[in-house]
């Protein structure tokens, strides 16, 4: 491959999965997790393009609250970003993609893009790298490539691609006739027996200058706000941070509808590379291990004669059914959800429910990720919580005090130093110390094991928003 087609993949790691619900969450979105199989989603599909022969180093957009989990996903696989972009909101595809264009074309304006989100499972490695291959030299010639997965079924939950023409000089690649929006059922039936239409994937190919020259011409509002965003925009650590009244200022819309359905310049190779957009409960049942009965079984799980069913326990707690049939059924720590498999589209009208009651379980886990580590609740109730703490090795918390609350901490295994006030104190295993309301404190773990610990918190108001922050390492302060 010449050294102008090295392709520079863009992440887009923005979405919020609430119809995964309890496992998705907004601060921990089901991009991150290990839903389809050992690694996170973001993991498997940077894993796919980690090869520096074809592919340069991914650009990495996401909400700037999911900042550090990128960055330490991304680190525990090895892999260096040309840049984490930090989004102040959401504004959909469209611009986010403008966004990576532009800071593409600052090294080379004619670079190929290879769009893909971070949530979608990709079975058949081999033929999507033969997909891009193939599309590829058209992409390089000037044409905005997409890519269709030919349907399995009559499927009314995405779009369709109607090819057209193939395109002369490109084997495997056709024009797009149309878009088409997502079908009702006798609709979605016709496309499957007409054969020429496709399940839009979602995932594209072309120029950076290219996209940028088409975008300028139908949607120059984002344009112009996404140069302002970059131009206003700043290096904050390992991530470039947008500027947010910029980038605010560009239009909320999709890449397909922005640019795709009106470019003339539309391609597309069409691709059966096991392709799930897991946009459901259902959809892991479906590519799912299944067990002789046709269930899904994964965590500590007894099902008695129940069948075609996804039976998952994620919080170390015995899950067991018997006698129930085409069922969706989760358990996490605080949460346990239980659903008819053909409702499962609908999981999303529980979370609307529970965030219009102002509720934690559809934003965070028991267990919250930091950039030091981790905390997970344990108990809670009139003036007292409880947190299991883990602090990586090096890891180091803020420079903080409270308002509101004393600590207590007791060093379950690793090697703890505090600050104190003034002082500076090494606890080890089984020792303990307490931090009075308004002390001035710091955690940090100067070994090579992560370091547990057990904090007692006590007090009138016990929020995370009771943070004072006098000195960060990680740029929070």
């Amino acid at each position: 491959m010449a050294t102008h087609s090295k392709i520079r993949p863009v992440i887009l790691a923005g979405g919020t999965g609430t119809r995964l619900w309890p496992m998705s969450r907004l601060l921990s979105p089901k991009q991150f997790m290990p839903l389809a199989g050992p690694k996170t989603m973001l993991a498997e599909t940077v894993g796919r393009v980690d090869d520096s022969a074809r592919f340069l180093p991914p650009i990495v957009l996401c909400n700037e609250e999911y900042r550090f989990i990128v960055a330490e996903q991304l680190r525990a696989i090895g892999i260096k970003p040309e840049a984490i972009v930090l989004e102040p909101m959401a504004r959909n595809t469209a611009p986010a993609v403008a966004v990576a264009a532009l800071l593409a074309a600052k090294s080379d304006p004619a670079t190929p893009l290879l769009l893909l989100p971070a949530d979608h499972v990709i079975s058949a490695g081999d033929k999507f790298q033969a997909a891009i291959a193939s599309a590829l030299p058209a992409a390089v010639a000037g044409k905005l490539m997409t890519f269709g997965i030919p349907p399995a079924r009559a499927e009314t939950g995405y779009g369709y691609i109607r090819r057209g023409a193939a395109l002369k000089g490109h084997d495997g690649c056709y024009a797009v006739d149309r878009f088409v929006e997502k079908p009702d059922a006798a609709t979605a039936e016709a496309y499957l027996k007409d054969g020429g239409y496709d399940w839009n994937s979602g995932m594209f190919l072309f120029r950076a200058d290219r996209y940028l020259a088409e975008l300028e011409r139908l949607q120059p509002a984002i344009a112009e706000a996404c140069e302002a965003a970059i131009a206003q925009g700043a290096n904050d650590l390992d991530f470039f941070r947008l500027d947010k009244d910029a980038f605010g200022r560009a239009p909320s819309i999709s890449i397909d509808y922005a640019v795709m359905e009106h470019t003339k310049d539309a391609g597309v190779v069409p691709a059966d590379i096991g392709w799930n957009d897991v946009g459901a409960w259902d959809a892991l049942w479906q590519i799912g291990q299944k067990d002789a009965d046709g269930n899904v079984v994964l965590g500590d799980v007894v099902a008695i004669d129940s069948t075609n069913s996804y039976l998952r326990s994620e919080s170390g707690k015995l899950l067991a059914t018997v006698g129930v049939d085409n069922l969706v059924v989760v358990v996490t720590d605080d949460a346990v959800l239980v659903t008819e498999m053909d409702k499962a589209q609908d999981v999303k009208k529980v979370v609307e429910q529970l965030n219009a009651q102002g509720r934690e379980e559809p934003r965070s886990h028991t267990t919250v990720f930091r950039p030091w580590g981790s905390y997970r609740g344990i108990d809670i109730g009139e003036r007292h919580q409880v947190k299991h703490i883990m602090v990586k090795p090096g890891g180091k918390l803020s420079l903080q005090w409270h308002h509101h609350r004393a600590e207590h901490w007791v060093v379950v295994s690793g090697r703890a130093q505090v600050t104190k006030g003034e002082e500076t104190v090494m606890l080890n295993e089984n020792e303990s110390i307490y931090i009075p309301i308004g002390t001035q404190h710091r955690l940090e773990n100067p070994g090579k094991v992560p370091l547990h610990l057990i904090e007692v918190q006590s007090g009138g108001y016990l929020g995370e928003d009771d943070i004072v922050r006098i000195e960060d390492t990680y740029g929070r302060s």
